[in-house]
């Protein structure tokens, strides 16, 4: 339970508090040691420690406390003596897990105090009519088995109220181990943009990929086909004279012109697929194109003032089509609606079916992909899809990429 949890961590937090002011001593020596080269390492020895206290301090605020801080990164120490204790010395992480155990003490004689207080004086006055005569103590003598039962009922009352006093009293733990023992903003920001480069590249990938199987295994053997049609039909004309090799030519012929008709439909969808050509014209106007030409009843409402980036314009779109193509495949619905808003900087997608419901990310409905191609342009994919449906799904996706913000500046 989340009440002995909290007061378990809260026991714990004088031994954790005391090895952290053993180690920011230590820290402060070393520091002035320093000044003598010697102190050196032992600094770098000490923020490295810190690092790892400040691993335990995270695993027991998470098991005992509920607060959820990510891993900053690990350390990559440099090559090389010196390039190590450099590293050392340098590391982020252990600098702030020394300034939480150094912010940590008044937050956890807070913490203690109000633990002790409202579980330790209520236990006390719970056991009032077991030790009141002998007390000693002027202001814990009730004076009577009134008085006595009186200050019992206090305890029981003071009881009820300890697990919400301690976990108030956990609250400035809590933001400290929040802000000082995950990784530091800018860490945070760099990992972001670590993962969305490889989403990026990845997503890339895959559109070559697809390009490429759709060439050769589609348009490519169309065309071989078309050349072998067309060279067999020049071989019958030359028998001209002959009426039943000319049929022959006039069937080779019509089999040439159709596959020629189907090579061109066939290029048109894959150049379609790559960049749509209506998006040359607003987002607005390829999503009526879209929602016209789809296999469902497609009510759009798009209102876009201020016109995206022609980035966001091409994700939103592909977007569109992809959760359009689930909600035909999947939802079993019989209308779907998509509503396009510009709201605080952001467009904002929604797209809505009368289906099934149970849609998740991840169950081979392509909402994975469509998530991760999101993700590229710092954009946030919501689904809300119980049994039974309705399905809404929500993307905000910013109006300009940060990429064109930085070249436009």
């Amino acid at each position: 339970m989340r009440i002995w949890r909290e007061l378990a961590y809260t026991l714990t937090l004088p031994l954790l508090a005391g090895v952290g002011l053993v180690h920011l001593v230590v820290v402060l020596l070393s520091a002035v040691a320093s000044a003598y080269v010697v102190g050196l390492p032992v600094l770098a020895l000490c923020v490295l420690g810190a690092r790892r206290l400040g691993a335990v301090n995270r695993g027991l605020a998470g098991r005992l406390a509920g607060v959820r801080v990510a891993a900053p990164e690990p350390f990559r120490p440099g090559r090389g003596l010196v390039n190590r204790l450099g590293s050392a010395l340098g590391d982020v992480t252990g600098w702030r897990a020394l300034v939480h155990a150094f912010a940590r003490l008044p937050a956890a004689v807070l913490a203690v105090a109000v633990a002790a207080g409202s579980w330790g004086f209520g236990l006390v006055l719970l056991a009032c009519p077991l030790w009141w005569r002998t007390s000693a103590i002027p202001v814990l003598t009730p004076g009577g088995w009134p008085g006595a039962l009186l200050m019992s009922a206090a305890g029981a009352v003071l009881l009820l109220v300890a697990p919400w006093a301690v976990h108030v009293a956990l609250a400035p733990e809590r933001l400290l181990a929040r802000t000082l023992l995950g990784p530091a903003p800018g860490q945070a920001r760099i990992r972001a943009l670590e993962e969305t480069r490889a989403l990026a590249v990845n997503d890339a990938a895959a559109v070559l990929r697809r390009v490429e199987r759709d060439l050769h295994d589609g348009t490519a053997a169309r065309l071989v086909a078309l050349a072998m049609s067309i060279g067999m039909a020049r071989e019958e004309l030359a028998a001209a004279d002959d009426p039943v090799r000319l049929d022959r030519a006039r069937t080779l012929l019509d089999g040439a012109h159709r596959n020629a008709k189907e090579t061109l439909s066939e290029l048109t969808d894959l150049i379609r697929g790559i960049h749509p050509p209506a998006l040359d014209k607003g987002l607005e106007v390829a999503l009526a194109t879209l929602a016209a030409r789809g296999p469902l009843p497609v009510d759009l409402d798009a209102d876009l003032p201020d016109r995206p980036s022609p980035a966001i314009e091409t994700i939103a779109f592909f977007c569109t089509t992809e959760l359009l193509a689930n909600v035909a495949k999947h939802s079993g619905a019989r209308r779907a609606a998509v509503r396009v808003r510009a709201e605080d900087g952001l467009l904002r997608l929604r797209v809505w079916d009368d289906g099934e419901g149970g849609a998740v990310v991840g169950a081979g409905s392509g909402l994975r992909g469509l998530t991760d191609r999101v993700r590229v342009v710092d954009g946030e994919l919501v689904i809300h899809s119980p049994a039974g449906g309705p399905t809404v799904v929500t993307v905000d996706l910013p109006l300009h990429s940060r990429t064109e913000q930085a070249c436009a500046s």
